[in-house]
């Protein structure tokens, strides 16, 4: 048996077999190195995996040798190969720009614990993406959520154990709807597969049951994705987390949460549930429309550059929401481009941020004052990612913006009404990232930061940098080249409606 054939396995055996190692690494930089080592074997894992899924093949893995739906399958298609990708490559960069700022913040004794976390968070995510068995889903979205809640309250202040409480309550809240609708789904079918789960529903009579089933999956599903208004979590939790741990979770963390959501409600109860795709567009529509607008307009009048980045993220999500509601081949085929590209934009926004702080000591806009003069190539790839979020041409938002508003417009009047919402927000968009780069190329860098003292600004770190523009011209590649997110999205948008099947 090659290692090839391993590789689905070893996508979360590798971060989670390290994970425990690095604790034992107490020498100076010993546990990032092990750490960021590992993070790139599973970016690499996914790389390979990718190649597989563009030729529009699909690997199931019997863990221990036992098939489904008897024991634990893991399956990869476009759909979680494209996820795969953008989970790795956050952490992969996010972990090579972070042993300065996280060995200050940290210090010696508790950095391999905190890398630690990191790599079970990893472990977690990409099990979330490669399972093929519902109730495992649950069991990687705890893992990555314990994980998740110990990064976060590591944050420079107090705040940040706040921050990790409310979004541990949130979590858990939404974890428990989960895991109720998948009770009640087994309960009806006998199985967790989710492809088993899609045949025996067909040979329900009793409906309701997957009908509330439904509601709980749905709603406990979109409470862990940050969806508006289940958003509230959001703000604080990248706000108060230390500032490379929020490049990681804003790239990929509500994209997984978004992944199973559309993964059960189109692959398991679209076409079993009568009614339900009308159900889906009526009731998640609106809310992304109100997410777009009044994550937008919060966006452009917050003063502090995490939580603005946070609000803009609840608007972004409402983009990808109201993609997958047209519930057609191009709306879904945008949604899924979406989520990769916001992934991208998002990560290279939050690290140029990481990398101002560490010499502004501070995240309002006011601490940005001056800082481009000093800092010219940071400054540089802010402006890129936020073009890219705005949906410049040239940067991978457009791409996805473009899919948007091409699927918006074939949907009659209601679309007319939702690429209105779609440029408003884009329009809203530019507004809120000149805010951030007004202040970082016309304002004066003789003002004083959060602390009091005045602002110096030294170089940033060089692997820091270097993190930064491989984030930034990932913005400007699958912007100009864009063949490999789109491909994948629409082999995956064409298995979830059922074109392949």
């Amino acid at each position: 048996m090659s290692i090839a054939s391993q590789l689905p396995a070893l996508q979360i055996v590798v971060p989670l077999l390290v994970a425990p190692l690095t604790v034992l690494l107490r020498g100076s930089g010993l546990a990032w190195a092990a750490a960021t080592a590992a993070s790139a074997m599973a970016f690499a894992i996914a790389v390979a995996l990718t190649l597989t899924a563009l030729d529009g093949a699909t690997i199931s893995y019997d863990m221990g040798g036992w098939p489904a739906p008897y024991g634990i399958e893991l399956r990869l298609d476009a759909f979680s190969a494209l996820l795969l990708l953008l989970t790795t490559g956050a952490s992969t960069l996010s972990l090579l720009g972070a042993r300065d700022s996280i060995a200050e913040l940290m210090g010696e004794s508790r950095e391999p614990l905190f890398y630690a976390a990191w790599l079970v968070a990893l472990a977690g995510l990409c099990g979330i993406a490669i399972t093929g068995d519902a109730f495992n889903v649950f069991v990687f979205m705890e893992i990555s959520s314990l994980a998740t809640y110990v990064l976060i309250a590591a944050g420079p202040d107090r705040r940040a154990l706040t921050a990790a409480f409310k979004y541990l309550i949130m979590g858990t809240v939404g974890a428990t709807f989960y895991l109720i609708g998948v009770g009640l789904v087994y309960m009806m079918t006998g199985t967790l597969n989710f492809a088993d789960m899609e045949a025996r529903l067909a040979e329900v009579d009793e409906v309701r049951p997957i009908v509330v089933a439904a509601g709980f999956i749905t709603i406990g599903l979109a409470l862990k994705a940050a969806i508006f208004p289940l958003h509230v979590w959001l703000p604080n939790a990248y706000s108060s987390a230390p500032n490379l741990v929020t490049v990681f979770i804003a790239a990929c963390s509500t994209k997984v949460a978004l992944y199973v959501l559309l993964r059960f409600d189109f692959f398991v109860f679209h076409g079993n549930l009568v009614g339900h795709a009308f159900q889906f567009s009526s009731f998640l529509a609106p809310l992304a429309v109100l997410g777009i607008l009044v994550g937008s307009a919060v966006a452009v009048v917050e003063s502090n550059v995490k939580r603005l980045l946070a609000y803009s993220s609840v608007a972004q999500l409402g983009y990808i929401l109201l993609g997958a509601s047209f519930g057609d081949l191009a709306g879904m085929t945008a949604a899924i481009t979406l989520m990769f590209n916001h992934g991208l934009a998002k990560g290279a926004l939050f690290m140029a941020i990481a990398a101002l702080a560490m010499h502004t000591r501070g995240h309002t806009l006011a601490d940005l004052s001056g800082a481009a003069r000093q800092m010219p190539w940071t400054a540089a790839a802010l402006v890129i990612a936020g073009a890219s979020l705005i949906g410049i041409p040239g940067t991978a938002g457009f791409i996805s913006k473009w899919l948007l508003l091409q699927a918006a417009l074939q949907q009659g009047p209601l679309g007319v009404v939702a690429a209105v919402a779609v440029v408003a927000g884009s329009l809203a968009a530019l507004a809120y990232v000149w805010r951030i780069i007004e202040p970082l190329y016309f304002g004066t860098a003789e003002g004083s930061t959060a602390g009091g003292s005045t602002a110096v600004y030294t170089a940033t770190p060089p692997l820091l940098l270097l993190a930064l523009w491989l984030a930034a011209g990932a913005n400007v590649y699958f912007g100009l080249i864009p063949a490999v997110p789109v491909s994948l999205s629409e082999l995956a948008a064409a298995e979830l409606l059922g074109h392949l099947r």
